[in-house]
């Protein structure tokens, strides 16, 4: 693996990667160079065909507490365009996260505001201490979390969306699982831990292929109004595992009661 200045990232024998944000004496938080090295580093990941899950984490107190201040600051010197451009990598930076093929799941503790937050709602899955801070405090800043609204927005819904988004009002652990925002909540480090290893575990026995198909499914049909060109799309799709060869070895291992070939 690639070795980078803000983040790590590391990889298992059994096919997990380990993606870092590695500022810890900034609380993980952004700018232009942690975009671009996660940017390379899910460019990276989304080619390895043999990973099965990738993890999301943040070293030190905080998963990430958004953007980085001094970044900020240089951006109002910035031209337009130069915004545009500049606000244009992080929407690529979250498209590729949310779109990687295989199963993503972010270990959230801390804080995770503004574009921290938006990376959790980016993953397939999440897992927060129940102390953890979330923040879309981007309004009292004059801004709005415009590029990280479509994945919250979807991950969340509008109405919540809207009042977070509008009202800049911090929020726990357990208030963001109530909303959707994590899926899962826990007390402590080890809770955190065993959550890892619990998800692990469903990700190595789901054969990959399948797991990125299903995903896509999600990405493809969310929103779509029921149709007979969309129940024809469903059917293709099904056929097509059914004869794949991960479909027909899953159909046997299933009948000859023993485990399937990914999981070995």
């Amino acid at each position: 693996m690639a070795e980078y200045e803000n983040i790590t990232l590391d990889a298992t024998r059994e096919g997990i990667a380990i993606l870092s944000l590695n500022r810890p004496g900034k609380h993980n938080a952004f700018n232009g160079e942690v975009i671009e090295e996660l940017i390379d580093a899910l460019e990276t990941l989304e080619e390895q065909d043999t990973l099965r899950l990738v993890i999301l984490r943040g070293n030190g107190p905080s998963f990430s507490a958004g953007a980085d201040l001094q970044w900020m600051k240089a951006a109002q010197d910035w031209s337009r365009a130069e915004n545009e451009q500049d606000a244009m990598r992080l929407a690529e930076m979250l498209r590729k996260l949310a779109e990687l093929p295989q199963m993503t799941l972010a270990l959230v503790q801390g804080a995770a505001m503004g574009g921290g937050a938006g990376l959790v709602a980016a993953c397939d899955i999440a897992v927060a201490l129940r102390d953890t801070r979330f923040q879309f405090s981007e309004v009292r800043l004059g801004l709005t979390p415009a590029t990280i609204s479509p994945f919250v927005i979807q991950a969340i819904g509008p109405r919540w969306a809207k009042a977070l988004f509008l009202s800049g009002e911090s929020f726990d652990g357990t208030f963001a699982e109530r909303i959707g925002l994590v899926q899962f909540v826990v007390e402590d480090a080890d809770g955190l831990a065993e959550m890892e290893e619990h998800i692990a575990e469903l990700a190595l026995a789901a054969a990959p292929g399948a797991i990125r198909d299903a995903k896509a499914l999600v990405l493809d049909f969310a929103g779509e109004p029921l149709s007979q060109a969309l129940s024809q799309e469903t059917a293709k799709r099904i056929a097509a595992r059914r004869v794949s060869e991960e479909g027909r070895e899953g159909l046997a291992a299933f009948l000859e009661r023993r485990k399937p070939g990914w999981t070995r």
